[in-house]
């Protein structure tokens, strides 16, 4: 059985155009996925990437735009300029790490769920009561949201050491069990054809 280890960031725009394909193309070939959330403005730091703040005008302007078409694209609604970005990433991924722990519920609609609250619904992903909202709509305990928190912070640091040493270097970002790796939403696609045995 195939399998995807799924590197992303909850603030990350990107990670929210992917939307749910990565768990229905997952799904087409029988492939398992273990959810990865890190630190991307860490990942950035640790592997040459430079922070959406810090970038040329040029990039930035280019960025605007490759999210407007995305977003486009995707059918997804998407707030260019969220009022709770950037915000803290770490609580809701701890959320994620103790859903993944605990089982029960839906991740990939967690993940874009949280995501979603971020870059369409004007809503602060570090909040407690948007966190436990999350994981209630994807059938998990909200009180995960309070639980695991020592556990969470330590596997949060070690995603992004494992996504270092693997050639990570932005999100979302896919790696198979064969070590074929895929940056971005934008290849999924390829992600899909590679699993087919197509690429």
């Amino acid at each position: 059985m195939a399998h995807i280890d799924y590197f992303f960031a909850t603030i990350s725009p990107f990670t929210y155009l992917a939307g749910t394909r990565l768990e229905e193309i997952a799904g087409r070939h029988g492939a398992t996925i273990t959810y990865k959330p890190l630190d991307i403005i860490a990942l950035f730091g640790r592997t040459g990437g430079v922070p959406p703040k810090d970038r040329h005008e040029n990039r930035k302007a280019y960025r605007l735009q490759e999210l407007r078409r995305g977003g486009t694209k995707a059918g997804l609604k998407l707030n260019l300029q969220p009022a709770h970005w950037p915000t803290n990433p770490a609580p809701s991924s701890y959320a994620i790490i103790a859903a993944q722990k605990e089982g029960g519920g839906d991740l990939g609609t967690l993940v874009h769920g949280i995501c979603r609250a971020c870059w369409a619904e004007e809503k602060d992903i570090a909040q407690d009561d948007v966190i436990k909202a999350c994981l209630e709509a994807a059938g998990f305990d909200p009180g995960l949201a309070d639980s695991g928190l020592l556990s969470g912070a330590e596997t949060y640091a070690a995603n992004l050491e494992e996504a270092v040493s693997r050639g990570a270097f932005g999100a979302p970002f896919y790696i198979t069990d064969g070590d074929e790796r895929f940056w971005g939403q934008d290849r999924l696609d390829d992600l899909d054809a590679h699993l087919a045995g197509r690429l």
